[in-house]
């Protein structure tokens, strides 16, 4: 087994964590407080590549493997969780269906703009009533002549309102017998009447990201805005979803190893007791949990990586990685609190806005429990 990482994967490590310390950073707590959305950041993220990091040059993307996009999206993470989300959203769950599952002519139409981070996508899953259970969507589109009408909403949608956003991808249902519904997706572009976004505020964590609600009331789109096939809607959200774990737990990843080193640092400079906390045991003996944590989680997930490049099965690895990467952003951020004391509970302290920022991602994409139900199924199946 080789662990280490090839020269352009080092590469992509040093000046994405450049990047992050250098044009994030300084501005990540105001933009936090302000609940404000970085349009600047953004298209300074396309401008570096981490855009379409694993899509064929063809479609304007960077042509990588998924290693190399996972280590990005851990970098910009262990800054700032709201531009990690952005980032993440928008490849894994704006790009990825499109690229997977868009015929020739819808690739060559969105994938060019959304590569450069000249625009960006959403992925239209979640309800008010359908969040674990996405077979509960109500949303609906019936076709009529050469259009589907689509009436329905969706709600919490990462780059779902921003004016950078030109569409999203949408799970529908087309069709219900007996109980049983037909899913299938549905490509609606910003501006299609009938078609309104509104940007969700008073967010505990990743404020500074879009969020938003769609609706759709007789939102007439072109019937060759269908995404695949019709009936392969649930199959295509939830594939995305597995490959969206990824990321989220890369998001984990870096959340961790950010609170790690903020604590670290606060350790060494504060004095009790005539010497720096960190040479006390109780302290120390934190610093090793959370090292062993943190090397423990990016093992697994660089190995679910690695299954997911070879062409090998990495779904089970997959629901592990966003399970446990979102649990140690849990334990190691609450721990790193714990170090800073009441400094820790500060706004003024980075570790305060971490706190807050982990909370989502042992709910985003598939909570905690229902990663637990995904691996306990891919258990059982042997």
């Amino acid at each position: 087994m080789d662990f280490e990482l090839s020269e352009i994967q080092q590469m992509i490590r040093d000046t994405v964590r450049d990047f992050a310390e250098r044009e994030i950073k300084p501005i990540a707590h105001e933009l936090d407080e302000k609940a404000e959305f970085s349009t600047d950041l953004t298209k300074k993220m396309g401008e570096l590549g981490l855009f379409g990091m694993y899509i064929p040059e063809k479609y304007g993307g960077q042509g990588m493997d998924t290693l190399s996009y996972i280590i990005a999206v851990e970098e910009i993470a262990r800054v700032d969780g709201s531009q990690a989300a952005t980032l993440a959203a928008h490849n894994s769950l704006g790009i990825g269906p499109l690229y997977y599952y868009g015929n020739e002519e819808q690739k060559m139409k969105y994938l060019p703009q959304l590569c450069t981070g000249e625009a960006l996508w959403g992925f239209g899953l979640t309800e008010a009533d359908a969040g674990s259970d996405s077979r509960a969507s109500k949303t609906k589109a019936i076709p009529k002549g050469d259009e589907w009408v689509i009436d329905g909403s969706k709600i919490f949608i990462t780059n779902g309102s921003h004016e950078m956003s030109i569409g999203s991808t949408v799970q529908c249902v087309t069709a219900e017998k007996d109980g049983r519904k037909e899913f299938t997706t549905i490509i609606v572009e910003k501006g299609t009447p009938g078609f309104k976004r509104v940007s969700m505020h008073g967010k505990m964590m990743w404020r500074a990201s879009d969020t938003a609600e769609l609706y759709f009331d007789d939102c007439h789109v072109p019937k060759e805005n269908l995404l695949g096939s019709v009936g392969e809607g649930s199959h295509i959200m939830l594939s995305t979803l597995d490959s969206g774990r990824l990321s989220i737990a890369a998001m984990g990843l870096g959340c961790a190893q950010g609170a790690f080193e903020m604590a670290l640092q606060y350790a060494k400079e504060r004095k009790q007791f005539g010497k720096a906390i960190v040479k006390f045991q109780v302290i120390a003996f934190k610093f090793a949990d959370m090292a062993t944590k943190i090397e423990l989680a990016r093992n697994l997930l660089y190995k679910a990586c690695w299954l997911k490049d070879a062409g090998k099965p990495f779904g089970k690895e997959a629901a592990m990685s966003k399970l446990y990467c979102s649990e140690i952003a849990k334990e190691v951020t609450d721990e790193a609190v714990q170090i800073h004391g009441g400094y820790g509970l500060m706004k003024d302290y980075d570790i305060e806005r971490f706190y807050r920022d982990q909370r989502l991602l042992q709910i985003g994409e598939g909570t905690s429990e229902i990663q637990r139900l995904v691996i306990a199924r891919h258990v059982d199946a042997k």
